[in-house]
């Protein structure tokens, strides 16, 4: 590989969410969804080119910006953007809240497939909504779509928008074409608007390909509104930088006039310049090493627990890498155990219980870092599940 993803780069006392609020120094953390690997290249090139410049004032942006999107979306994914359809705004989770609250001024039902991202949960809350449920299934090491129960709640006529994860946080599923088919068919025939947040678009194992919801199908796109983001696959979440992407114009403008009275739109000059260099061929070079070494993170932790932890089976993982594990087996609550974890075995992973109903006795870890860092992480669980008489 070109890049080295096995080096570990001490991030305490940079500022770090992931790794300073934490008391304990000797806690690995494997819970927020942030990598341990510095971002690429061109990425860092571009904000130290600008940070150079020193004047950091309000930024235009420039038909490069719209090009590189477009580019990057059709070469990649055979999603055909037109540019019009571009609404860049500062971040995925104020372009969701933003969508619920154009959807749902006053409040009322959204509908959502849980285990789900947690802040959809927030957003849904902060903006007076309550989230109906159609729970996803779990099959062996793998999840699916309850179509009967989304049939069911979408037909509720208080329920006119659901919010997507595609691919999934946190179960790890790339969703295929006929499923996202399905889905939106269904909201159609109910005259639901469907508001997908496809972030982790970018990350996708090897043998996987990510799916743009807007892709399969007119009609669907029509009622659709994607929201996409370089900052996750490329490590630089603290940069502020996304888009949505809203083919049709009624819809598009009503998202408009949220997003301006919200005032969630204009980026400043070092996310605009982040999103360029991202979505370039030093980047997809980058992105292409990162996606196989997540992938090969993955079959290193499937091994290991297959062989020292039978007893905490994880779920397969197509997309994210976030890794969903069933914890069933301590016979705790998923929040005690996450408390114990760390203050025990000194690892911090997430409780399932925030992803919503279906995510008690499951914990999600992150293993986006180092090799060296991931084996310690699980070292220490195993003789955490050793102590307590588990395998």
């Amino acid at each position: 590989m070109k890049y080295d993803f096995d080096r570990i780069v001490p991030r305490r006392g940079t500022g770090s969410l992931k790794w300073d609020t934490c008391p304990e120094p000797e806690v690995l953390p494997f819970w927020v969804a942030d990598m341990d690997f510095i971002t690429a290249e061109p990425i860092r090139e571009a904000l130290i080119q600008r940070a150079q410049h020193g004047i950091y004032g309000y930024a235009a942006i420039p038909d490069a910006y719209y090009d590189a999107v477009i580019r990057w979306f059709e070469s990649r994914h055979g999603w055909k953007i037109e540019r019009e359809w571009i609404l860049p705004v500062t971040g995925v989770i104020p372009a969701l809240s933003a969508s619920i609250a154009t959807y749902m001024p006053q409040g009322g039902k959204v509908l959502v497939q849980s285990p789900a991202y947690n802040h959809f949960f927030i957003s849904l809350e902060q903006n007076g909504c309550e989230a109906v449920s159609a729970e996803l299934i779990r099959v062996g090491d793998t999840y699916r779509m309850d179509f009967d129960a989304l049939e069911e709640k979408a037909s509720d006529p208080e329920i006119s928008l659901m919010v997507l994860c595609n691919p999934q946080n946190p179960v790890g599923r790339i969703w295929s074409r006929d499923e996202l088919r399905r889905v939106g068919e269904i909201c159609l025939r109910h005259g639901v608007t469907v508001v997908s947040d496809e972030i982790h678009c970018e990350l996708a194992a090897p043998c996987r390909a990510y799916v743009p919801f807007a892709t399969v199908g007119e009609e669907i796109a029509r009622n659709s509104i994607i929201c996409v983001s370089p900052t996750k696959p490329f490590n630089m979440a603290g940069v502020k930088i996304a888009n949505m992407v809203i083919p049709d114009p009624d819809i598009r403008e009503r998202v408009h006039k949220t997003v301006e009275q919200r005032e969630i739109g204009g980026p400043g000059p070092f996310g605009i310049d982040a999103l360029q260099a991202a979505y370039s061929a030093g980047g997809a070079e980058w992105l292409d090493e990162l996606n196989v070494y997540i992938s090969d993170n993955y079959e290193f932790m499937r091994e290991y627990i297959q062989k020292n932890l039978p007893a905490f089976p994880i779920m397969k993982l197509e997309g994210t890498y976030l890794v969903w594990m069933d914890c069933s087996a301590f016979g705790m609550t998923s929040k005690d155990l996450e408390d114990t974890l760390k203050s025990e075995a000194k690892i911090w992973l997430n409780a399932g219980t925030m992803y919503g109903p279906g995510g008690e006795g499951y914990m999600r870890w992150n293993i986006a870092c180092p090799r060296a860092t991931l084996e310690e992480g699980l070292r220490r669980f195993r003789a955490f599940a050793e102590k307590a008489g588990i395998r």
